[in-house]
């Protein structure tokens, strides 16, 4: 659990399988300008015990609500990557928004990405079991062929399974590295049921009822979550939202984009 700085609690809701410091960029720069940043390991991810169930929406939110109570946060500022958007909108239709003044979605899954007859534009159910068996047969690599893509979105280069081989990438090859490294600090079963979870749960409902402002950050060339389907739906739904795309950006934005994420933040949460 990381808890530093002081001021206006700010949650920070890690992307994907990654434990709380894939936030090293967001959570220093905050609590160095009078924010107090708490940022923890889902379970199954980081330093968070690994249990073999409980990777669903409800479950993690709940998880959510046990921090803020047990810190007694208030007027809270949650801000949830990628799958921590989804943990963060259920977070607020389970709990409300007692605790919670704003929320800000960087690069969200919401509101549903799997392609249903009632929903045509979505992703085909085939790639989350084409994930599934990548995962199983070989996670190092499949942690390793992710961060192109989430770096660098389409026009990625091939990782060819050469050490370090990240070359062209918008972020330096130690740091994609770094990312691989955090995505393989997570169980088997934790990294496949919760890519089940974003893929799978329609959060279409939920997202338009969530009652607090806030702000989409999405990056226009992103693979993982495209923006149509999630950034643009998501920032649609949400009564009171500001959406702002990032040209030219993939998933990875808290790394590839650290500085103006972080700036964009701090002005919505200072407006």
């Amino acid at each position: 659990m990381t808890d530093w700085g002081s001021g206006r609690p700010v949650v920070l809701l890690a992307p994907g399988v990654m434990g709380s410091r894939a936030w090293e960029f967001q959570a220093t720069w905050l609590a160095g300008r009078g924010l107090r940043c708490v940022a923890y390991d889902r379970r199954g991810c980081g330093r968070s015990d690994w249990p073999w169930e409980g990777y669903d929406y409800d479950t993690l939110a709940d998880d959510l609500a046990t921090v803020l109570e047990d810190r007694d946060l208030r007027d809270v500022s949650l801000v949830g990557c990628a799958v921590g958007a989804g943990e963060a909108v259920r977070y607020l239709a389970r709990y409300g928004a007692d605790r919670v003044s704003r929320l800000v979605l960087v690069s969200p899954t919401t509101p549903f990405i799997m392609r249903t007859a009632d929903n045509p534009g979505g992703v085909d159910p085939a790639v989350l079991v084409e994930m599934a068996e990548a995962i199983a047969s070989d996670r190092p690599r499949w942690a390793a062929e992710l961060a192109g893509p989430f770096f660098a979105g389409a026009e990625a280069p091939c990782y060819t399974g050469a050490a370090g081989d990240w070359r062209g990438l918008p972020v330096s090859a130690e740091l994609a590295g770094w990312m691989s490294g955090l995505t393989l600090d997570s169980s088997p079963r934790a990294t496949v049921e919760i890519c089940r979870t974003l893929f799978g749960t329609d959060q279409r409902a939920e997202t338009a009822d969530v009652p607090v402002p806030t702000l989409v950050v999405h990056g226009e060339d992103d693979l993982a979550a495209p923006v149509e389907l999630c950034g643009a739906r998501t920032a649609a739904l949400i009564p009171d939202c500001t959406f702002v795309r990032y040209e030219g950006a993939a998933h990875g934005l808290f790394a590839s984009h650290a500085d103006r994420l972080n700036k964009d933040i701090v002005s919505f949460l200072s407006a």
